[in-house]
């Protein structure tokens, strides 16, 4: 009997190593040819796709150099907005203000009438999500803030007017993030417009700095806004 179990065990290790030596795997399952050509490539694009991404935000947050300026538009297109990287952490001057962003829209009912609602708080919202919760969402604590950087960035202090080419897509990430917690319509009335209120608060220095008290809060409107159809695409 146990000639013949070490036999029987033989004969399958025997045939397990023809097997991979064949190129077949163990339990007797294949893949075709165009099965294994196709999983391939894409295996090949989807390396050659990371390594593009991870390029260019290498890229991005690396100092100036004759790559980064002869290809800073496509750079930008890959990193921005979604992707744009942030060391104030570890800067000589961090952060020293608490902005607050707000939002009010303007409704039109079926017959026409519009009305335009109180403002609400986004960041009052993020806010309550993030407070006791001990694993926030990174969403909460940072989608809206560095929203609000990028569009600063690409805008006039004075106008708000664009002062790039990508004044535009901040004006739209802006927007669709507030659209996507609002909704389509409010008290089933339509959003015909919004408009964006921002505030900001110089953090009060501690008692013992000797520094003086910081100045009043500082309030700025943004002009409204149109919101049509492709403003709420993919958002639900």
């Amino acid at each position: 009997m146990a000639e013949s179990s070490a036999g029987t065990g033989g004969a399958e290790d025997g045939r397990c190593a023809a097997d991979a030596a064949a190129g077949v795997p163990l339990g007797g399952r294949s893949w075709s040819r165009p099965a294994l050509a196709v999983l391939g490539v894409a295996g090949a694009a989807l390396v050659a796709v990371t390594g593009l991404f991870l390029a260019a935000v290498f890229l991005h947050v690396a100092p100036a150099n004759s790559l980064s300026r002869e290809y800073r538009e496509q750079v930008d297109g890959v990193v921005y907005p979604e992707f744009e990287q942030n060391w104030k952490l570890f800067a000589p001057n961090p952060l020293q203000q608490n902005v607050s962003l707000d939002a009010r829209v303007r409704t039109v009912a079926d017959g026409g009438a519009t009305r335009t609602h109180d403002w609400f708080g986004l960041t009052a919202r993020d806010l309550a999500a993030i407070r006791g919760n001990p694993a926030p969402s990174h969403a909460d604590q940072n989608l809206l803030r560095r929203a609000w950087d990028f569009y600063e960035g690409t805008h006039s202090a004075q106008d708000d007017s664009p002062t790039g080419p990508r004044g535009k897509l901040a004006e739209q990430y802006l927007k669709r993030i507030a659209l996507q917690r609002t909704g389509r319509s409010v008290d089933g009335e339509r959003i015909l417009e919004i408009e964006f209120r921002v505030t900001a608060t110089v953090v009060r220095p501690p008692d013992w700095s000797g520094e003086a008290a910081p100045p009043a809060p500082k309030v700025r409107e943004l002009p409204w806004w149109p919101v049509n159809d492709e403003d709420h695409r993919g958002l639900g």
